[in-house]
């Protein structure tokens, strides 16, 4: 049976993805706003992975005999001041996510809660292609600056993004 100091971390964590997927939602009608589909499409394919997430949470904190529990959350951001800003703040928060994945891996072990320790392990690794996946498209953006044609490219290329729930997910 799950630790309740562990389940009520597990529980603020779903929340977190729930908002996460919001936030990526948000970000996605932002980007339809100034005609860049491909990057709208890239963010609802990342809002996608966010639910899954979230649900992958909310079932182990179920399996392992506990209680899970929904949250409410802030509402998100709905405006930024270009795609590039767009993809700053989704780097950001992935940041801020990484940072909290991490302290729930610490409380895990601090509670010597193995199975949670070794499921989180997923996530850890999940993270690290969040943060390089967005920082990349970051990297982009600033390359092209101000191009027209850049932006186009970059654009197309985010369309292609499809949802593939991982093994993991």
């Amino acid at each position: 049976m799950i630790q309740e100091k562990i389940q009520d971390a597990l529980n603020n964590q779903v929340a977190a993805e729930f908002y996460s997927a919001h936030l990526y939602l948000s970000m996605s009608s932002y980007l339809e706003s100034i005609d860049l589909p491909g990057a709208a499409n890239w963010m609802r394919i990342q809002y996608r992975e966010e639910l899954a997430h979230a649900e992958k949470i909310f079932d182990f904190v179920i399996e392992r005999d506990g209680r899970a529990i929904l949250e409410g959350f802030d509402a998100p951001p709905r405006e930024w001041s270009s795609a590039l800003g767009v993809f700053q703040a989704a780097y950001e928060h992935e940041q801020k996510v990484t940072a909290m994945i991490e302290k729930l891996v610490e409380l895990a072990r601090e509670l010597k809660d193995y199975a949670t320790e070794v499921f989180l392990q997923w996530f850890i690794s999940e993270q690290v292609e969040e943060e390089a996946s967005v920082k990349a498209i970051v990297q982009q953006l600033k390359l092209v600056a101000e191009s027209k044609n850049g932006r186009f490219m970059i654009d197309r290329e985010l369309a292609s993004r499809t949802f593939a729930p991982s093994s993991g997910a």
